[in-house]
């Protein structure tokens, strides 16, 4: 690809040698219109001088050749020729050939342009003519009745060896300035770039090792300082991103760790010695929970991945929220009555979306907040429909306050608020993280606040839900386990 200085360098040559052109032209134009309106009023005035004689001759034409040559004996280069009607030629200045082209729009001349011709010499003249009365108005008989036809041509040799010498010059002076303004655009825009150079040379030094490096500002040109802030602004969102896909490596590996060294400590034990096949019989069934988990906990993070992915497309069904959430509750309520926790459910509302994704997500929200309810506690959940084209359900529980600063990473996976909020073994951590797929699967959003011992989630689904396109992404249909973190 071409260069962005050869490509400015290459325009300023061209619009240097447009320009040039243009200039050129309409100055070489100017003054060949100068020297035509010159010749024009020298030719003026020998007619002129010419029609008085033609006028004074009378009856005596022989006496204007003689007058002829007076007039043009001051004046080089000059001709005149002088025709009767019958084709007689009356005076015509010696050594210049005045083609019949010139007399034959004589009354038109006199408006009109000049007339150009080489001589058989090679001599370039410009001529005019006119019809002129030969003798004064009002004679009755004779020549002071007959007109005749006179044609002055001048010399423009000297013109067009200017013209010539002035295009020559115009044409090396627009070569050379070409050539110039080539060499002065690559200096100039060398020097504009170098910005440019700097910030590449910036932007080099931010590694995997150094993401927290930024591109100056302050110092790059206006039109450059955007470009600068949207740079810095995309090695932001990577650093966060390599932070957080490297925090979720580490979250990752503990709790993958977990599991698979209490089974293969359990496995290492059993296999120490003999035992019978009671002993193995409860060793494997044992063992089915790690499987479990790691089974939940590696189906959460497929789901999870496809639905960043934009893979997970929900089907459209017409839902009751009322009986889906109140459904939802009573499948908690045997965990809640345990904790002496009780479930409020208030409102009504319907909404399109997939009945299996959507109870899982209420089925999240009712486990989370029984889990850090206290004792005796409470858990309320509300619909509301008061906003336009929109439905909200908010879950709320009594419980401990989370501090602003953790509110917005809860989403996030394996993400822990608090130490005191850890979950249990069988939990995987990623129920959160599902509720916000699944939710944005739908065109909605969610959005948690906790103040004054109270903690609430709220999920907000459009009235008529807004799905990503079916024929942008694969449909994906895993297993709903609707009641699973």
């Amino acid at each position: 690809p071409i260069s962005l200085s050869w490509r400015l360098r290459a325009l300023f040559a061209t619009v240097s040698t447009i320009v040039l052109l243009i200039l050129g032209t309409l100055i070489g134009r100017s003054v060949e219109n100068h020297f035509e309106e010159q010749d024009r009023f020298i030719l003026d005035g020998k007619l002129v001088q010419t029609r008085r004689i033609l006028e004074d001759a009378g009856d005596d034409p022989a006496s204007v050749p003689q007058r002829l040559d007076e007039i043009l004996s001051g004046a080089p280069g000059l001709a005149i020729a002088v025709r009767l009607p019958g084709g007689e030629t009356l005076f015509a200045t010696s050594g210049v050939d005045f083609p019949g082209a010139l007399f034959e729009h004589a009354e038109k001349e006199r408006d009109g342009r000049p007339f150009v011709w080489a001589s058989a010499k090679g001599v370039p003249l410009r001529g005019i003519s006119a019809r002129f009365r030969v003798g004064k108005p009002g004679r009755v008989q004779g020549a002071g009745d007959a007109t005749a036809l006179v044609g002055a041509a001048i010399d423009i040799s000297h013109h067009e060896s200017f013209m010539r010498a002035f295009r020559q010059t115009l044409w090396a002076f627009i070569v050379l300035a070409a050539v110039s303004s080539g060499f002065l655009g690559w200096l100039a825009v060398r020097h504009g770039l170098s910005p440019l150079r700097a910030m590449k040379r910036q932007a080099e030094k931010i590694t995997a090792e150094r993401l927290d490096a930024r591109l100056s500002v302050d110092d790059v040109p206006i039109e450059l300082a955007d470009l600068a802030r949207t740079l810095n602004a995309l090695f932001s969102r990577l650093e966060k991103s390599f932070i957080r896909l490297s925090e979720f490596s580490s979250d990752l590996a503990h709790e993958f760790r977990t599991p698979v060294s209490n089974l293969l400590m359990q496995t290492q034990v059993t296999l120490s010695r003999e035992r019978g096949a009671d002993e193995y019989r409860d060793v494997l069934a044992s063992n089915i929970d790690e499987f479990e988990r790691l089974s939940r906990m590696i189906a959460d993070m497929l789901f999870i991945a496809k639905a960043s992915e934009g893979r997970i497309v929900p089907t459209l069904d017409s839902l009751e929220l009322a009986a889906l959430v109140t459904d939802v509750a009573d499948f908690h309520r045997l965990a809640a009555d345990e904790k002496n926790v009780t479930i409020d459910c208030e409102g009504r509302g319907t909404m399109r979306g997939d009945s299996l994704m959507i109870r899982r997500v209420f089925s999240n929200l009712f486990s989370n907040a029984i889990r850090h309810a206290p004792s005796g506690g409470w858990v309320r959940a509300i619909i509301d429909t008061s906003a336009e084209e929109e439905v909200t359900v908010a879950v709320a529980n009594e419980g401990e306050t989370i501090p602003e600063e953790r509110l917005f990473r809860l989403f996030d996976r394996f993400y822990r608020a608090e130490t005191s909020r850890a979950r249990g073994g069988a939990q995987s951590g990623l129920g959160l993280a599902i509720v916000k797929s699944i939710v944005e699967a739908h065109g909605g959003r969610v959005e948690v606040a906790s103040k004054n011992r109270e903690t609430t989630f709220r999920v907000a689904f459009p009235s008529k839900t807004a799905l990503r396109s079916a024929d942008a992404f694969s449909r994906t249909r895993l297993p709903a386990e609707p009641f699973h973190s």
